[in-house]
């Protein structure tokens, strides 16, 4: 006597009933762009570092190599826009990635300023608590694990000259 029951229907469309709608072809390239001018503005940043030379780098080579690979990917997804329909269209949730952009900005502002350990403790907080839902007692201890361990991960043992307290 079999038990096997029968496989559900094959459909080219993926099952995923609690999916955004998907973004619109404007939207697709109006993201596009702000990737490009995002991309163009840190290059032209990172040129007024000083880029230097290949055997030499100077300390704007890397953040111009980024910069230049976001301007290359937003403009392909610049002239993939119509046919890309993977992108979800923005709604509420999408504000959680405005609030941890922020966040970020708010910390690299204030690092240079008090030192990095507040400011991460106070970041990686924010981002466990009300980004990932994490408890108040897990929050408050990983955020503490974590400013330790960046402390002495980057001022003990590589010895990086970054604005600490301590």
């Amino acid at each position: 006597m079999s038990t096997h029951t029968e496989d559900p229907p094959v459909t080219d469309e993926p099952v995923e009933p609690d999916r955004p709608p998907a973004a619109g072809p404007v939207t697709n390239l109006v993201i596009a762009l702000i990737v490009v001018v995002l991309g163009g503005a840190a290059l032209a940043g990172s040129l007024s570092l000083g880029v230097g030379t290949p055997s030499a780098p100077g300390p704007g080579t890397w953040p111009a190599l980024v910069s230049t690979a976001l301007v290359i990917l937003g403009l392909v997804l610049a002239a993939r826009a119509r046919r890309t329909d993977d992108a979800e269209r923005f709604t509420r949730a999408g504000l959680l990635v405005v609030a941890a952009v922020a966040s970020m900005a708010v910390f690299v502002a204030v690092v240079g300023e008090i030192g990095f350990e507040i400011p991460t403790a106070l970041l990686a907080f924010l981002w466990l608590r009300f980004l990932g839902r994490e408890s108040w007692r897990t929050s408050t201890a990983l955020s503490l694990l974590l400013t330790i361990a960046a402390y002495l991960l980057f001022v003990g043992a590589l010895d990086v000259t970054i604005p600490h307290m301590f």
